[in-house]
């Protein structure tokens, strides 16, 4: 089976489409209105541009670049819960080549590279040793917040440069550079998924795997990619963020495995993969910022807020969940 007719295979299977999949597909869109709408009413300050670009847009690009880096594994069926120890690991890293060994610029690939490194050691434990994606990356979850925390010394480590910080602070007519950086990313994303072999694949490898080996590809390969690019994206949200506040903590990162996870499937990507992609992420993500800035807004309880994303979490993965491709839920 050529390329070619792995792509016609795809677009086959998402026209098969019922009306419940329709209806599906505008929760996000409903979701995201109504939390507007409500926020507008209950609180002045939501509407205001500084609430809008400083608290929602820049906020969220963080959320949007570890969600992306999310999407891929679990677009072929896999799952990457190292999410926010690679935000931490990568920005602490940075932080260290700036201060430390001043390598000013250079510092930036070279803690994305640590990223990718960390996806590949992932990717390469999960295919080569066949350990499932949720238990390897369960375990580098820990390893990598470990060794992040190690180099901090447990305490919070700071840079001066002011020329990189503009990298992450800046404008563009008006525009912060953060939310462009963002945009731009994940624009690239979705060419990533829609116009090359790599993305066709990780939709085949959702949809049916046994597809990818008739065409000939090399599975291990394509099921390796996937935690690179998100080693990738975590990397690149680790240096934006330590860029931002220039610094880096042991809790850096911290708590966005699950508001990743609710936006990854919010958006319209299934758990159970071969469907969605990183084009539906960004309505997750801008869902999981509108509320969690229009509860901040609103003051309610940190702790009430945990409650409440976390049953945004379960009705998120009921609702996206194909049922046809699970014989027994355990």
């Amino acid at each position: 089976m050529s390329t070619n007719s792995v792509s016609e295979w795809i677009l086959e299977q998402q026209e098969q489409r019922t009306l419940y999949d329709w209806i599906q597909d505008l929760g996000p869109f409903v979701m995201l209105f109504g939390l507007i709408l409500a926020f507008s009413f209950t609180t002045d300050r939501f509407l205001t541009e500084a609430n809008l670009i400083d608290n929602v847009a820049k906020n969220a690009v963080t959320l949007l670049l570890v969600a992306l880096a999310g999407t891929f594994p679990i677009l072929q069926q896999s799952i990457d819960l190292s999410v926010e120890s690679m935000v931490l690991l990568t920005g602490v890293v940075s932080v260290v080549l700036i201060s430390e060994f001043g390598l000013g610029l250079l510092a930036i690939p070279l803690a994305i590279g640590v990223g990718m490194l960390a996806g590949l050691f992932n990717g390469i434990i999960f295919t080569k040793l066949k350990v499932p994606s949720f238990l390897v990356t369960l375990g580098t979850l820990s390893v990598m917040a470990g060794v992040g925390k190690i180099i901090t010394g447990g305490s919070t480590i700071t840079f001066r440069n002011p020329a990189i910080r503009t990298i992450s602070n800046g404008e563009v007519f008006g525009i912060p550079n953060l939310v462009l950086w963002g945009l731009l990313i994940y624009v690239g994303t979705i060419v990533l998924a829609f116009r090359t072999k790599f993305g066709r694949y990780c939709f085949a490898l959702g949809e049916n795997e046994r597809v990818v080996e008739l065409a000939g590809a090399k599975v291990d390969r394509y099921k390796i990619y996937p935690f690179v690019l998100s080693g990738l994206l975590c990397g690149t949200a680790g240096v934006l963020l330590t860029l931002r506040i220039s610094s880096a903590s042991p809790n850096i990162g911290s708590g966005l495995m699950l508001p990743s996870i609710a936006a990854i499937v919010m958006g319209g990507t299934a758990l159970t993969g071969g469907v969605g992609g990183p084009h539906r992420t960004i309505l997750g993500v801008l869902v999981i910022a509108v509320l969690n800035n229009g509860m901040n807004l609103l003051g309610i309880d940190s702790f009430v807020q945990e409650i409440i994303l976390g049953l945004v979490v379960v009705g998120a993965v009921a609702l996206s969940i194909d049922r046809e491709k699970i014989d027994v839920v355990k």
